[in-house]
C-alpha cells in the first residue's frame, strides 16, 4: 500500500470488479488492489459482467479492452444501460484514438495503457474514489469538523465574524478560512476560539 493510500480512509468497503480474459492479469490485479484494502472480484469471461453487477454492488469496474466473445467497449455499453454512475477504468495494450473516444463518450473514469505503473494505477483508483466521495483525508475531515462547529457555536450565540474577531484577536479573513476549512487553526487559535465562544476545546472537535 502506498503512503498516499495510508493517508486516506474509505467511508465503506470498496468493491472492485476486474475483467480480463488473461488469468495472470486478473491474479496480479487482485493482489495489487487487495494490498490497498479493496475487496476484489475477477472475471475472465466478459459475458458474466452484467449478471455479476446485478448480483453484487461494485464501486469500480476495471475493464480490459481486447477480449474474446465481447470487447471492452461492448461490455461498457451494456454496463451503462444498467448503471450510469459506476466508475469504469479501461485498460489495454492496444490503445487507439477510436477506442479512447468511444470510451470517453461512455463516461469512463480513466483510460490506461498496458503495461502500467502500479503506483500510478493505485493513485488513479484513489482519485476516482475521492471524486465519488468514497475516500477521505482524515486531516481534511478534521478541519471541516472544526470549521463547522465554530460556525455553529458562533451563530448560536448570534455573533458575526467581526465580533468574534474582536473577541479573539484573529482576523476576520482567518476566521472565515477556518470556518470554510480552507485554513487549519493553530492550537493557540483554537484556545482563543474556545474561550471566546465559552465552549470546551474538545467541543470544537465534535466526535472526530
Amino acid at each position: 500500500m502506498s503512503a498516499r493510500t495510508r493517508s486516506h480512509v474509505t467511508t465503506q468497503t470498496i468493491r472492485i470488479l476486474v475483467v480480463d480474459d488473461e488469468v495472470d492479469i486478473c491474479e496480479y490485479m487482485k493482489l495489487l488492489l487487495s494490498k490497498s484494502g479493496y475487496k476484489v472480484t475477477t472475471l475472465t469471461d466478459p459475458t458474466e459482467v452484467i449478471p455479476e453487477l446485478r448480483r453484487e454492488q461494485y464501486h469500480i469496474v476495471v475493464l480490459d479492452l481486447m477480449m474474446p466473445k465481447m470487447n471492452g467497449i461492448e461490455v461498457l455499453d451494456q454496463i451503462r444501460k444498467i448503471d450510469s454512475d459506476i466508475a469504469v477504468v479501461i485498460f489495454t495494450g492496444h490503445a487507439t484514438v477510436e477506442t479512447a473516444v468511444q470510451s470517453l463518450k461512455q463516461n469512463v473514469s480513466d483510460y490506461i495503457r498496458k503495461p502500467f505503473d502500479a503506483e500510478e494505477f493505485n493513485e488513479t483508483i484513489e482519485r476516482i474514489l475521492r471524486d465519488k466521495g468514497l475516500l477521505t483525508n482524515p486531516e481534511e475531515e478534521l478541519h471541516k469538523t472544526i470549521g463547522k462547529n465554530i460556525r455553529h457555536f458562533r451563530k448560536d450565540q448570534g455573533l458575526t465574524l467581526k465580533q468574534l474577531s474582536r473577541r479573539t484577536g484573529l482576523s476576520v479573513s482567518l476566521l472565515s478560512q477556518i470556518e470554510r476549512a480552507e485554513s487549519s487553526a493553530s492550537v493557540s487559535s483554537l484556545y482563543k476560539l474556545s474561550a471566546a465562544l465559552d465552549v470546551r476545546l474538545t467541543e470544537l472537535f465534535g466526535r472526530f
